[in-house]
Parts: structure tokens; sequence; C-alpha cells
């Protein structure tokens, strides 16, 4: 007599149902994860949701705090920073097309870190000491992050959490002290006491983190109320030339020109033109000096214009030159140079992407040194800029360089041509009220198809010129003294070096306390 053979357990024959409900609901966590990271990003230019930024982390954070794992935990946590970083930097397409989304999944990978930090610390049922346990370490895995992935030979630092708050000076008083990096932790650690406030249930916890949400969120304005405002000492007048979209680099030279010389007459200081406002290699083109001094003799000013010339080396590398009508007075020569925009790393492998995307056709040649160009304002009184270009109004510890080294403006050249119709004009102009902010000193960003834009040395914004605008924008930049140095100044990165000294410690607890129940059981 035959005998029908029992099926074989999930465990042993094919997948169950309910192996295949757990599969569809970790995919649909992680989709979701990766549409949670593109929520803060409201936060920053041009969506411009500032306060989003509170609140905006709490849904990912969520998500990994609900995990069944620490491993499905860091999992969420690395798609929540892909899903971050591939909206933040969209508008990087057009130079680095399909690069972008492996950048996203590399750079992604550091929140998985994040992802873990919250399950471990969060997990329900939460405790008194977990919860302010969190309060102190997940700022810190997250501000690690975004230390790590800021180091320049990866791109450098862009879509830094602090600088959602740009416009909010008494919030950027945070900068003056830690730099963009305390600001960061700022808002991570209320992103973080909200969540605890949403998901605890006893009194304690809830109690710990509504005290940490309100001192955090007062620490900004309250610093901002009790220090003194950086000691003024006159003024400079500075006109920003912004000729607009010109595909001609001869035509862009002549736009700037003339706008520039329909500034004879006013009670001009300095005069800055855009990044790349001319590709002639001024040391071999006695013309076009020549014109410019003449320039420099009508207004009465320097003028410092952005050089983007292949030089007799024959190579190409971007300047920024100091004219007055004797000559050229300085350089200052990029040092910091964009990855794909402006070189390509590792061409050998990586070349073919310039084939699919703007991305540059051969490498610039860097600087060696950043210096203090010595300007001269309309007197003939020193006036020393902190002359950076373009992308490097991102690096925080480029312009407390220049603050520390006696600049009393901070100068950026910039273009934003190729991204004009994106976020990232705004989100690079909400760059330099974070630099004025962390130095003490105003500020100043000139782009040849806009946003220029000037800031006070608290961040203020004091004028603009938008995409949709060109000719000069003229104006005082209250001044501050040589010697005024801020908190930042003096300390530096101070607050992301603790940062990965708690994240280190809560690494090996971790490990400790793994090793402690392994042996136990």
């Amino acid at each position: 007599m035959s005998r029908r053979l029992a099926p074989l357990p999930p465990a042993l024959g094919a997948a169950g149902p309910l192996d295949r409900d757990l599969r569809a609901h970790r995919y649909r966590a992680r989709v979701a994860a990766l549409a949670a990271g593109a929520l803060p990003v409201l936060a920053f230019p041009g969506a411009g949701q500032a306060p989003l930024a509170w609140i905006g982390l709490v849904p990912g954070l969520l998500l990994m705090q609900r995990a069944p794992g620490g491993r499905e935990a860091a999992v969420r946590g690395w798609w929540f920073g892909a899903g971050f970083i591939l909206t933040a930097m969209y508008w990087l397409i057009p130079s680095i097309g399909p690069a972008l989304p492996l950048l996203a999944i590399v750079f992604g990978a550091l929140q998985a870190a994040l992802g873990l930090a919250v399950w471990l610390l969060l997990h329900p049922p939460l405790t008194t000491r977990r919860a302010l346990l969190a309060l102190v370490v997940v700022p810190s895995v997250w501000l690690t992050t975004e230390y790590a992935r800021s180091w320049h030979a990866l791109g450098g630092p862009w879509a830094l959490l602090g600088a959602t708050q740009w416009q909010h000076p008494a919030i950027l008083a945070l900068a003056s002290a830690g730099g963009v990096w305390l600001v960061s932790a700022a808002v991570v650690a209320v992103n973080t006491g909200v969540l605890i406030l949403l998901t605890a249930t006893a009194r304690r916890p809830r109690a710990a983190a509504a005290l940490a949400t309100v001192l955090v969120l007062a620490a900004g304005p309250l610093l901002f109320a009790l220090r003194d405002a950086p000691a003024r000492t006159g003024s400079a007048t500075v006109a920003l030339v912004q000729p607009g979209i010109v595909e001609d680099p001869q035509a862009r030279f002549d736009a700037s020109a003339t706008a520039t010389a329909g500034l004879g007459g006013r009670p001009v200081d300095l005069v800055v033109w855009g990044e790349s406002s001319t590709t002639a290699d001024l040391e071999r083109d006695p013309a076009t000096l020549a014109l410019l001094r003449r320039l420099s003799a009508t207004t009465g000013a320097e003028i410092l214009a952005g050089e983007d010339a292949r030089k007799a080396d024959g190579r190409i590398s971007k300047d920024a030159v100091l004219i007055s009508p004797a000559g050229a007075v300085d350089r200052y020569r990029k040092i910091r140079l964009v990855p794909f925009g402006e070189y390509i790393p590792l061409r050998p492998l990586l070349g073919w992407i310039a084939g699919v995307s703007r991305a540059a056709g051969e490498n610039r040649a860097p600087g060696t040194a950043f210096h203090v160009l010595p300007a001269t304002d309309r007197t003939g009184a020193p006036l020393p800029v902190g002359a950076l270009i373009c992308f490097e109004s991102a690096f925080p510890d480029m312009s407390r360089t220049a603050a520390r080294d006696g600049a009393r403006v901070l100068v950026y050249q910039s273009s934003t041509s190729t991204f004009q119709r994106t976020w990232a004009p705004e989100q690079h102009v909400s760059l330099a009220a974070i630099r004025a902010a962390e130095t003490g000193r105003p500020a100043v960003q000139a782009s040849l198809t806009g946003v220029s834009a000037a800031f006070d040395a608290q961040g203020r914004e004091l004028a603009r010129l938008g995409t949709d605008r060109t000719g000069t924008l003229t104006v005082r930049l209250p001044l501050t003294e040589p010697s005024g140095l801020t908190w930042y100044d003096r300390v530096g990165d101070v607050v992301p070096l603790t940062a990965l000294l708690v994240t280190a410690g809560a690494a090996a607890a971790a490990w400790r306390r793994r090793q402690s129940s392994a042996r136990a059981r």
C-alpha cells in the first residue's frame, strides 16, 4: 500500500507564506527608510523648510528603532543614508551621471552605524539610562559620519545638517563656538529627544528627553543673547559683479568689464568678479591685464578677478588674481578641487564618466597652500581678504585659517552655471553665511550666474542678487577687529573630534557587552 509523503516544513523545504511576508515587510521597511532619508533634505535651500530639520530625522530614526534586530537596523540606517545623499546631491547628475547612485550607496553605508546605535539604545522598553546615553551617542554617531564624508579626498563637506539653519543668526551662534558641527549635533539631539518623547512609555525617560530638548533648543539663542557682538572697526564697500549665463569666454569677460566700468564714480573699495571670469593667463596676456588695470583705475578700487586658464606649464588652474592700477598684486591658486567637476579621482579607472557626463575632461592643477591676499581700500589702508574659490567655501578649516591669518573679509568666487536651475546655487550661497558666523568675519560671494550675496559677521544677509538677475551688487560691509577671533577660530574642530571619541567609546562598550553576553551563554 502506497503512503503519501508529508510536506516538508518551511525550514526544510520551500519558503512558507510567513517567510514571504517577513521578507516583504523587511523590504517595505527599507524602502520607507530610503524615502525617509529624503525628508530632512527639504530643510536645505532651495526648499528652505529650515524648521523641518528639527523633526525631519524622526521617521527614519523610528524605522531604525523598530527594526527586529541590530543587523536590520544597520541596513535601514544604510538605506536612510543613501536616500539622504541621493536627494541632497541630485543636482550632481549632469557632472557625474550614473556615479551618483554609487556615491549614495558608498556614503549611505556610513549611516549603518547610526541605525545600529539607535536600535541598541532606543529599542523598547526604553529606560532612562539608555535615553540619556542616546541623547549623547546618536548625535555623536551622526556627526562622525558627517565628518568622515567631509574629507576633501572624498569630495568635501556638503549637505551638513547644521547648514539648514543658515538664515537664523541666533542658532548660528552655536557655529561661532563649535562650527557648523555643533549646529548639526544640536539638530540631531533634538530629533532624538522628539523620538524618545513619542515612543517612551515610562515617565522618567520622557521627562529627561523633554528637558534635554528644551535645553538644546535654547542653547543657540541664549549664547547669541549673552555673547558680545563682534566689535566693529570701520567698514568697506564691496561690489560683486554677476554677468549671467554667457557661454563664450570672451563675451563673459566683456560683460564683467562693462558692468565694472559702470561703477566709476562710486565709492568702492573692492570689486569682486566670479569664478572663471577670464580664461586668459594674466601672466602671459598683457592686453587683458592692461584692461583690468584701467578698470581698477576707473573705479578707484582693486579688482579680484577669477582666472581659469592654461598656464605656461601646460596645465589648467583656477586662480583668484588681485589687480590694481599698477598690475597684478598677488594671486591665490585653488588647492581643493571639485571631484569630477575639476578632476576625476582614479582617472584611469573612472575616466569613462567624462564620456557620459560633464565631468572634467582633464584634471586641473591644484595650488600648494592658502594665503591671504593683501588688498587695500580706496584710501590705501590695508584690507586683507581671504579669497577662496567655489567649493572651497564648504570647508570650515579654510575660512578659519583665513581669519586666523588676519583676513578682514571672506571672499568667495563662484560660478554654478551647470546647476543654475537646481537647488545648488541656494545651497552654495548659504555656506557663506555659515562661514561668516563661524569666523566672526563678513563674507561675500560673487557668482557668474547667481546667487551673489553678502553677510555680516554674524551670518545675517545684507544683500543678494538672485539667479534671475545680472549686473553689480554693491554692499557696505561692517568690519570687525582684525585680532577678534571666535571660539571656533581658536579651538577648531573640537566638536567633531569629541564626537569621534564618543562614538569609539560607545562602540567599544557595545563590543565588550556582546563578548560578556557570549561568555555568559
